[in-house]
């Protein structure tokens, strides 16, 4: 006959050898999300490498002014409470090809001087590498005095590539508050 607490013993030490290893397989899984969320974003198109670079002027590109692509612009707050952040215009009908502008307004709803920084996004996830932004405001980051309001260019064009399946092309930005500048 065994005695109870050999058995005990030995249920505590599986224990904590299932214990470690979940540890260490979480601990791996942790290190394997960074090229995972990578290859994530660059097949979804959001807040990925590629589309924080400037787009390349269409020089080679004919405007096809046959054609009329619906470009909508949206925005969303990481903090609501700190920002005021949305687009000028929420829609334009744009030729593929050819250069557009518009603005996106942000303010810094507080008295102390803010960081900001804008991630955008496009969808359908198909026409992401279609919609080039050649200037925006997104690139680098924005700096806001107390209250202060800003009105933030965005170049851009649609490839004329975009498959002509997709008629309506969503760009839109989260704003974040990357950190509050304190006072020097």
């Amino acid at each position: 006959m065994t005695k109870p607490g050999k058995n005990r013993g030995n249920a505590d030490l599986s224990l904590v050898v299932k214990l470690i290893a979940a540890s260490v397989v979480m601990f791996g899984f942790g290190f394997a999300m960074v090229p995972l969320y990578d290859v994530f974003c660059e097949v979804t198109g959001i807040s990925s490498s590629s589309t924080r670079q400037a787009a390349q002027q269409p020089v080679a590109l004919e405007t096809d002014y046959d054609r009329t692509v619906t470009v909508e612009f949206a925005s969303s707050l990481n903090q609501r409470d700190v920002w005021a952040f949305k687009p000028e215009e929420t829609r334009m009908e744009v030729h593929p090809g050819k250069l557009y502008t518009t603005y996106y307004l942000a303010t810094n709803l507080g008295e102390e001087d803010r960081i900001g920084h804008a991630v955008p996004s496009v969808a359908p996830a198909g026409a992401t590498r279609y919609m080039q932004k050649v200037e925006c405001f997104c690139f680098e980051e924005q700096r806001f005095a107390g209250e202060e309001t800003k009105r933030m260019p965005v170049l851009f064009y649609v490839d004329p590539a975009l498959p002509e399946n997709i008629g309506t092309v969503t760009l839109a930005y989260s704003f974040y508050a990357q950190q509050q500048l304190s006072e020097q």
